[in-house]
């Protein structure tokens, strides 16, 4: 069943360390559309990705709201916030299979075997059903890339955070997975804030663009 579109507000937010402000922005972002929030290392890029994902480390002092299909999910922890992450390094699990760690992301229920028929399929969908015993270690930096994201995607979050997830693949492979990070989100009508020091990730994403 197709889930309704949603959105991703960021409502007042300013963000300050030891009275330094960090971040002060406000915008929605709407359903398929790419925020990128631009800024060299240092400039609180990263810092506003952990207040919406509620990874902020307690040091600093945070106001305004994030709001998720119209539910303010601020206070929330982070694993009730359903909001997917994707990092720079891919970050799979060494001791698994790619299938293991596509089965790790899923939602509790169903079977054994009806989660793994789940995953291979989901697999096979991208055309990357050969990949599925492989061990993350033997993947190319862009399978491992393009593994990342549909380990997030199975985890069924309602927005989709980016950090800075291009910057350690080489030129041909950026722009395939950037292609294919940016044409899934679209497709699946993700609210996606992208932060990055790269302008070719801000024209790819095709969306607005902020500064800090």
């Amino acid at each position: 069943m197709k889930r309704h579109a949603i959105g991703l507000d960021l409502n007042d937010v300013d963000i300050q360390l030891d009275g330094r402000r960090i971040v002060a922005l406000s915008h929605k972002i709407a359903p398929g559309e790419v925020l990128t929030v631009m800024g060299e290392s240092g400039s609180g890029k990263t810092t506003l990705l952990n207040f919406v994902a509620g990874f902020l480390p307690p040091a600093f002092d945070a106001t305004g709201r994030v709001v998720l299909d119209g539910v303010d999910v601020t206070a929330m922890p982070a694993e009730r916030r359903q909001v997917g992450m994707l990092f720079q390094d891919p970050l799979l699990f060494p001791h698994m299979s790619v299938e293991g760690n596509l089965l790790y992301a899923l939602p509790a229920g169903g079977s054994r075997a009806e989660r793994g028929t789940r995953v291979s399929g989901f697999l096979e969908s991208f055309g990357m059903g050969e990949l599925g015993p492989r061990d993350p270690a033997t993947l190319s930096g862009g399978q491992q890339a393009r593994v990342a994201l549909l380990r997030v995607l199975l985890a069924e979050p309602c927005a989709l955070l980016l950090d800075e997830p291009f910057s350690k693949l080489d030129a041909d492979r950026r722009d395939s997975v950037r292609k294919f990070v940016f044409e899934l989100a679209r497709e699946r009508q993700l609210p996606v804030l992208l932060v990055t020091h790269d302008r070719a990730d801000a024209a790819a994403a095709g969306g607005p663009m902020i500064t800090l």
